[in-house]
């Protein structure tokens, strides 16, 4: 019982080794994408930098701050208050109550690259993320588009995970290759792309139809929906088809990178083939 007790013990040590390693990682991964100051700020925001979002500290009421929320005026930035507590957890240096992530890539707009598609004679290959919020899901996906070939990834600009430098790592720098656009509204996505040609097929259980037997030779763009609960219900009623992959097993679903990966090389197949 003691020899147990102690590897018990020992396992639980390096757990816990291993789990402050990780935060430290992730906290490293995080800095760099982090600049903070009002006057970094404001700098990063005049030069037309790529920003993921801002956070202000919440009540801050000071001259340099007026001098910030003029510069934001009538900018599309994602505004974030929140108390103090959490500006110091993301950093220990002076902040003065606020903080930007910075994306380590340029989004880009989804109309040129389209329209260059079609120009081109090319066959558009879109996939657009709902509400992915897992950075090592998101990268693993990216990796996988590049790799089939899928010409533009389509992310929401708030409520899901955004191009940061552990997502980069963990695509192994495909988020380097594949454009990304960050869009508002995934809704209006759905439909320039239907106006324009592309199929639209949500990848989701709720259907009989299999994937497999859905044509994506054609223009096509392909819905995965977030790890919680899917595809939303305005998005699945938007889309052209709804398809899932086939399965036998007891468990209902898959993880989102997995179905991503099997959905994007049908895909991949059938225009091989």
């Amino acid at each position: 019982m003691y020899n147990n007790e102690r590897n018990q013990s020992g396992n639980r040590e390096n757990d816990q080794k291993k789990s402050g390693y990780r935060n430290k990682r992730e906290n490293e991964d995080l800095n760099k994408d982090l600049i903070f100051g009002v006057r970094a700020v404001i700098e990063a925001v005049r030069a037309g930098k790529e920003i993921n979002k801002i956070m202000i500290q919440r009540g801050m009421q000071k001259d340099l701050f007026k001098e910030l929320k003029e510069e934001l005026a009538n900018k599309t930035y994602n505004l974030q208050f929140v108390p103090i507590q959490k500006l110091n957890r993301l950093t220990k240096k002076n902040h003065q109550g606020v903080v930007a992530f910075m994306a380590p890539i340029e989004y880009q707009a989804l109309e040129p690259i389209v329209t260059k598609l079609f120009e081109e004679g090319e066959i558009p290959s879109i996939l657009i993320l709902d509400r992915i919020t897992d950075v090592r899901n998101f990268g693993a996906i990216a990796r996988t588009a590049e790799c089939t070939g899928v010409h533009a990834i389509v992310i929401i600009e708030k409520g899901g995970v955004l191009v940061t430098s552990d997502a980069i790592k963990t695509s192994a720098g495909a988020l380097h290759r594949i454009p990304v656009c960050k869009a508002k509204d995934l809704s209006q996505i759905v439909h320039y792309l239907k106006t324009s040609g592309v199929q639209v097929v949500a990848c989701t259980e709720k259907t009989n139809r299999l994937i497999q037997d859905i044509d994506l030779v054609l223009p096509t763009a392909i819905i995965m929906g977030s790890e919680e609960d899917g595809i939303s219900t305005k998005l699945l009623a938007e889309s052209n088809i709804k398809a899932k992959i086939p399965m036998v097993g007891e468990i209902a679903s898959l993880n989102v990178a997995v179905s991503a990966g099997i959905i994007l090389y049908e895909s991949l197949r059938q225009r091989m083939g």
